[in-house]
């Protein structure tokens, strides 16, 4: 017998189904960086510390789920620029509860407890 839990389609629950969409470790840091206006592809590469191959996978892919707007400079030097789509915008106050949550709780959760040696 399988341990792992599959609920049936009609049973998933939407917050499941959120963190499917935006749940990865880069796709949270690219949103959360964007949440401060329009960057550049390097300075979000910077921001992030991903590589350039991931953010470029994780920026397409926000673009396919309409969180993320590109646009390009076509001028030398050609620039590629990337804002939130007001589906993106809509995740602000998400992040705002998820930071005063960490600013509450974080501190006890990464706490190492001490282990006592005999």
């Amino acid at each position: 017998m399988s341990s792992t839990f599959s609920p049936e389609p009609d049973e998933t629950c939407q917050v499941v189904e959120s963190f499917d969409l935006i749940g990865s470790k880069w796709r949270l840091a690219v949103l959360y960086e964007l949440l401060d206006g329009e960057q550049r592809f390097n300075e979000l590469k910077r921001e992030t510390g991903t590589s350039s191959r991931t953010l470029s996978r994780v920026l397409d892919d926000l673009q396919d789920r309409a969180f993320v707007d590109r646009r390009v400079e076509e001028a030398a030097p050609v620039a590629t620029y990337y804002t939130l789509t007001e589906k993106g915008e809509a995740l602000a106050p998400v992040f705002e509860k998820i930071g005063d949550w960490a600013d509450e709780w974080l501190d006890d959760a990464v706490a190492t407890p001490e282990i006592e040696t005999q």
